[in-house]
């Protein structure tokens, strides 16, 4: 199984900035993607950003220019920085892995248990 913990959330202005940050860990085989989701109040899951195992990114339109991907594949960790922050970017974001698990062949993905962003003045 693959757990992640994710950090970083939290209450900012508008036009700040924030940093998150998602650990794996447990019987990782290997992972081929690791990105963002966000979910705000009566609103659907929707993709931020993703970035592939060979570094290849995407994003959402609507954080294009303001949001940056990375992550540090020794440390099985992805981040999220945040700038130019709006209140409709008020979520909860979620860590997403997609990985194989030790002794698996099958890939599976996980989730975190979520972080809340709010932007507000």
């Amino acid at each position: 199984q693959v757990q992640l913990v994710e950090s970083g959330g939290g209450l900012v202005q508008p036009g700040g900035s924030l940093r998150l940050s998602c650990a794996a860990s447990g019987s990782i085989f290997s992972i081929y993607a690791m990105g963002w989701y966000r979910q705000a109040p009566g609103k659907q899951r929707e993709l931020v950003a993703t970035i592939t195992s060979g570094g290849s990114t995407n994003y959402a339109d609507s954080v294009k220019g303001r949001f940056t991907i990375s992550r540090d594949k020794a440390k099985k960790t992805v981040y999220l920085q945040m700038n130019s922050l709006k209140p409709e970017d008020t979520a909860v974001y979620y860590c997403h892995c997609g990985a194989v698990v030790a002794g698996s062949r099958v890939p599976s993905d996980s989730w975190g248990q979520g972080t809340q962003v709010t932007i507000s003045s």
